[in-house]
């Protein structure tokens, strides 16, 4: 039986992230080798979320602030 403070923690299947589990099942259902990459590539992708401290939005949050760089315009240039 599952205690309530457990309720805040990730899903898991064994030791890897519920995230990654939607990739293996891709893998599982149709088996070849580019879903098994696939598969492998999520699974690390996750797992390096995970061992980073983000999770799936914040990364995207992140990622978006690294693309547009450190200098945010005030006025849009189509109205200079």
């Amino acid at each position: 039986m599952a205690h309530w403070r457990d309720s805040a923690r990730n899903v898991r299947f064994f030791i890897i992230d519920y995230r990654a589990t939607f990739p293996l099942l891709i893998f599982l259902l149709h088996i070849r080798l580019w879903t098994f990459i696939f598969a492998i590539i999520a699974t690390v992708f996750f797992s390096l979320l995970e061992r980073f401290g983000f999770t799936v939005a914040v990364f995207m949050r992140w990622l978006r602030a690294y693309v547009a760089g450190p200098r945010k315009i005030a006025q849009p240039w189509w109205k200079n």
